[in-house]
């Protein structure tokens, strides 16, 4: 199967007048660049104010193992060479340099045009006084010269922007993350800079949905008290949480509006389709040793294409552990302006 080359990417942004459900052609393109190296295959949702979200997949990089093969993330144990070749593709790809931080659970959003900032070959890496990496679960920036990237494996990034004044924001969303307030964190960073609720943009990436996030009742209770309809029957034992639906609540809560709340399902759901006979995530499945189920039946019965545990395309956590392996990647998603 073919596969996008460059810019492209998957699914064709709005600049091309093509339905978001429509998907482009590319049977004749290249996996690599002109140089040989890997295109990180990856789903573009275009928000207002030319601010885009590229969701990276698993597909299109140079990691192998149970780090196959487009991992981002630092942490695990990875061949850090393979890592950095990663995230200068993915940056060539999004076309501007990626600033990360070091991200732990928090409530905490920084102020990504106020901080120092440690250059590397894929983007920046925040940092305080003493060089070391800024932990934090949220960025804002109004520069317009970088991306914001958040690692996920089964957490929820929210990608935001208020198109009238040019600012973009990303966060960590997962379950200690929404307990932590890091929604109204962030909003309030935004509005700090000049933002307006009521124009605020947002868009929920993928993460692990309710039926298969199982945890334990106390858990479950809590966010149920927090955000009423955000706990349910999980597939397995025990309750699930269902981190999409306490994270807008959180956003309307902040002043978002309902409307304002980009669906990225549809592009999703359209990228998982033409995947479905795709070589190197048939290999991935096999690795995973997910059952003999052929890639393009499981595809096509997936009840939620953004559920990382479900869809082969996303790394994640739970689904590694099912499987019993000891170690897994990381994706990134991440907002730019004017691409």
């Amino acid at each position: 199967m073919g596969r996008m080359n460059g810019d492209t990417t998957m699914i064709p942004d709005g600049s091309e007048k093509a339905s978001p459900d429509r998907i482009l052609d590319s049977a004749a393109l290249s996996p690599t660049d002109g140089e040989g190296r890997p295109i990180p295959v990856t789903i573009p949702v275009a928000l207002d104010g030319g601010a885009t979200v590229v969701y990276s997949t698993r597909l299109g990089g140079v990691s192998d193992g149970d780090f196959a093969s487009c991992n981002l993330g630092g942490r695990g144990g990875d061949d850090s060479g393979h890592v950095l070749s990663n995230r200068e593709a993915l940056s060539r790809t999004v076309g501007a340099p990626i600033v990360l931080v070091s991200q732990v659970h928090s409530g905490l959003a920084v102020d990504v045009d106020r901080s120092l900032r440690r250059e590397t070959s894929f983007g920046a890496e925040l940092i305080d006084a003493e060089g070391g990496v800024i932990e934090a679960d949220a960025m804002v920036s109004s520069g317009g010269s970088f991306a914001l990237g958040i690692f996920a494996a089964d957490c929820l990034p929210v990608l935001l922007t208020d198109p009238v004044e040019g600012i973009i924001a990303a966060a960590h969303c997962g379950r200690r993350g929404l307990c932590s307030g890091i929604i109204p964190a962030t909003i309030d960073l935004m509005r700090a800079k000049g933002a307006d609720s009521d124009r605020i943009v947002a868009t929920l990436g993928p993460r692990i949905c309710e039926r298969c996030y199982e945890v334990g009742d106390d858990i479950a209770r809590d966010f149920e008290s927090r955000w009423p309809g955000s706990s349910s029957q999980s597939r397995f034992v025990g309750l699930g949480v269902d981190l999409a639906k306490a994270a807008r609540c959180e956003l309307i809560a902040s002043g978002v509006v309902p409307d304002n709340i980009v669906d990225s399902g549809p592009r999703v759901a359209a990228a998982t389709q033409y995947l479905e006979n795709d070589e190197e995530l048939e290999r991935l499945c096999a690795h995973d040793d997910e059952g003999a189920v052929e890639l393009e039946t499981r595809l096509s019965s997936l009840e939620n294409v953004l559920c990382t545990m479900e869809n082969p395309l996303w790394y994640s956590h739970r689904r590694a552990s099912v499987a019993g392996k000891r170690r897994e990647g990381r994706m990134l998603a991440v907002i730019v302006r004017g691409r």
